[in-house]
C-alpha cells in the first residue's frame, strides 16, 4: 500500500499506473463504453437514457437532500471554534490567497459554467421554471430566470465539491498519513479494511469513472463549440477535422499543465483565466447596460435567497418530470459525481488555510462570483432577447448552448472580438478542468501526492482520446456520456453520505490536536 505523503518521493511499490483494480475498472469502462458505442450506438444511447431517467426519478430527491444537508452542515461548522483549525499542520498557506482562489474558481466552475452561463438563464427566461408562475419573456421573468440558474450553479453545487469531504481527507491525509483517495472518506467507518482491500479499489474506481464521464463531456463539447465559433467568426469548416485539431491542441495544453504540477502549470492557467474573466466581465459591465446589470443582480439574488428552499426542494411531484431530469437532478448529480476528486484537489491546495477559510471560499465566495458571472453573460443574453437583438428560443429549445454562447458573445460590446475572447476563456476553463482532473485521477490511482509524470499524462490523453472517438461517432454520444454521470452519482453519493457526520467530527479532531479547543 502506498502512503499518501508528499515526502515519500517517487518510489512506487506497485505498477506505475497505480492500483491494478482501479486501472482495470476505469480503463475497462472507457473501452466498454467506446466498444459498445461502435457496435450499437443507438442501443447504448437508449440503455443509458433509460438509466438516466430511472435514476432521476428514484434518486433525484435523495441527491437534493444530500446537497442541502452538506451546505447547511458546512456553514454551521464554519461558525464553530473548530473551524479555526489549520489544514496540513502548516502555520502559513502554501500559496497566496489570490492564486488559491483562482485555482478553486477555475477548477470547480470550469467549462461547464461558462458553457451554460449564457444559455441557461435565457432558457429559463423563455420557459418559466416550475418554481415560478411569471409570464415567460417578460420583465418580471428576468430575476426568476437568473435565480433558477443560481440554484443550479450556486451554494449547493459548490458546497458538495469541497467542504465536508475535503475536511475528512485533509485530516486523514495530513494527520493520519492516509493517501488522498476517495476510499479514505470511508476510513473512519471501515478502518484499514477499506484501505487495502478490494472494496477500497472499487470505491476509487467508481469515483474515477464518474470524473471521466463528467470531464470528457466538457472536453468534447468544447471542441464542437470552438469549431462552430471559428466557423462563424472566420469561415473555417465546422466539421470533424476542425474538432479533432482543436481537441489535440486542448489536450496538449492541459496535459502539459498537469505534468508540471499544482504550483506551476495548473496555477499559471488558473491565474491567466481569472485575469481574462475579470477583463471580459469588466468590459461587459462598463460598456453594456450597467444599471440594468446592477438592478438585475440584486433582484435576482433576492429572488434566489427568498425562493431558495422552494427551488431546492422541488420534486417530480411538483414539477414536470422531464424538467427535473434535465435540469436540477442532472446538475446536482453531475456535481456529486465530481465531488470526491474535487475534494481531493481542494484538500491538496489548501494546506495552511483554516477550515473556515476553505468552507467560506468554496461554499460562499465562489458561488457569489459565479452568480455575478451568470448575471453578466446570461443577463446580457436576456437583455438582448428582450430588446429583439437576438432570438434564441428555438436554439435553446433544442439545447444548442453552443449557439447561445456565441450569439450572445457577438451581441456584446466588441462583437466578434468579445466572441473570440469568450471562446478562448472557455478553452482555458476546460483546460483547467482537464489538468486538475488528470492530476486528481493520477493521485487516486497511485495514492501519492506527487504522482509520476507519465501517470498524469496517461489519464489526460485517455480522456482526450475518448472524447475524440465519441466525437467521430457523433456529438450525440458525448451527450449520452454526460447522462451516464447521473447514473454514476448513485454509488458516489453513498461514498459522500458519511461525510455529513464525519466532516464535523474530523474538524473537531483537528481542532483538539492543534489545542484550539479542550479535549
Amino acid at each position: 500500500m502506498i502512503k499518501g505523503n508528499e515526502k515519500s518521493g517517487g518510489d512506487y511499490s506497485i505498477a506505475q499506473l497505480g492500483d491494478p483494480v482501479v486501472l482495470t475498472l476505469s480503463v475497462g469502462f472507457i473501452a466498454l463504453f467506446v466498444g459498445f458505442s461502435l457496435f450499437d450506438i443507438k442501443g447504448v444511447a437508449e440503455l443509458i437514457g433509460n438509466g438516466f431517467a430511472w435514476t432521476a426519478k428514484v434518486f433525484g430527491t435523495y441527491f437534493q437532500i444530500l446537497l442541502l444537508a452538506t451546505f447547511f452542515i458546512a456553514i454551521g461548522l464554519a461558525c464553530t471554534p473548530a473551524a479555526k483549525a489549520k489544514i496540513g499542520n502548516l502555520d502559513k498557506p502554501e500559496m497566496s490567497t489570490f492564486r488559491w482562489l483562482s485555482i478553486i474558481m477555475c477548477t470547480l466552475l470550469a467549462g461547464g459554467g461558462v458553457f451554460f452561463a449564457a444559455g441557461e438563464p435565457i432558457y429559463h427566461f423563455v420557459v418559466t421554471p416550475p418554481a415560478f408562475t411569471t409570464e415567460p419573456g417578460t420583465a418580471e421573468a428576468v430575476s426568476k430566470a437568473l435565480a433558477q440558474s443560481f440554484m443550479h450553479w450556486g451554494f449547493l453545487a459548490w458546497a458538495v465539491l469541497g467542504t465536508l469531504a475535503a475536511i475528512i481527507l485533509a485530516h486523514a491525509h495530513y494527520v493520519q498519513g492516509k493517501p488522498l483517495q476517495p476510499r479514505t472518506l470511508l476510513y473512519p467507518v471501515f478502518g484499514e479494511r477499506i484501505m487495502s482491500g478490494w472494496l477500497g479499489s472499487v470505491v476509487d474506481a467508481c469515483c474515477v469513472i464518474a470524473i471521466v464521464a463528467g470531464t470528457v463531456g466538457p472536453i468534447g463539447f468544447l471542441a464542437t463549440q470552438m469549431s462552430f465559433g471559428l466557423s462563424e467568426l472566420f469561415g473555417l469548416t465546422d466539421g470533424i477535422t476542425t474538432q479533432m485539431i482543436i481537441l489535440i491542441a486542448l489536450a496538449l495544453i492541459y496535459v502539459t499543465s498537469a505534468v508540471t504540477g499544482v504550483h506551476r502549470g495548473i496555477q499559471f492557467l488558473s491565474r491567466m483565466n481569472v485575469f481574462l474573466a475579470l477583463a471580459i466581465g469588466a468590459i461587459i459591465f462598463v460598456f453594456g447596460p450597467t444599471l440594468y446589470f446592477t438592478n438585475t443582480y440584486f433582484q435576482s439574488m433576492g429572488e434566489y435567497v427568498s425562493s431558495f428552499m422552494a427551488m431546492a426542494t422541488m420534486t417530480a411531484d411538483t414539477a414536470p418530470g422531464w424538467w427535473m431530469q434535465w435540469w436540477t437532478v442532472f446538475f446536482f448529480a453531475w456535481f456529486i459525481g465530481y465531488a470526491p476528486l474535487m475534494a481531493i484537489f481542494v484538500a491538496r491546495i489548501s494546506r495552511g488555510r483554516t477550515i473556515r477559510d476553505m468552507i467560506l471560499a468554496v461554499a460562499v465566495m465562489a458561488p457569489i462570483a459565479t452568480t455575478v458571472w451568470f448575471t453578466l453573460l446570461g443577463g446580457s443574453g436576456i437583455y438582448y432577447q428582450m430588446t429583439g437583438e437576438i432570438d434564441l428560443t428555438e436554439a435553446l429549445n433544442n439545447f444548442r448552448f453552443d449557439v447561445a454562447t456565441l450569439t450572445v458573445a457577438q451581441a456584446l460590446p466588441g462583437g466578434s472580438f468579445m466572441a473570440l475572447a469568450i471562446l478562448v476563456l472557455t478553452t482555458v476553463f476546460v483546460a483547467t478542468t482537464g489538468d486538475s482532473m488528470s492530476y486528481s485521477i493520477a493521485v487516486t490511482s497511485t495514492g501519492h501526492d506527487q504522482p509520476n509524470t507519465f501517470v498524469r499524462a496517461f489519464w489526460g490523453m485517455a480522456m482526450a482520446g475518448m472524447a475524440a472517438i465519441l466525437l467521430y461517432m457523433g456529438a450525440g454520444q458525448i451527450g449520452v456520456l454526460q447522462q451516464f454521470i447521473v447514473i454514476t452519482a448513485i454509488p458516489v453519493s453513498f461514498i459522500l453520505l458519511p461525510s455529513l457526520w464525519l466532516g464535523p467530527k474530523a474538524a473537531y479532531a483537528m481542532a483538539r490536536e492543534q489545542k484550539l479547543i479542550a479535549d
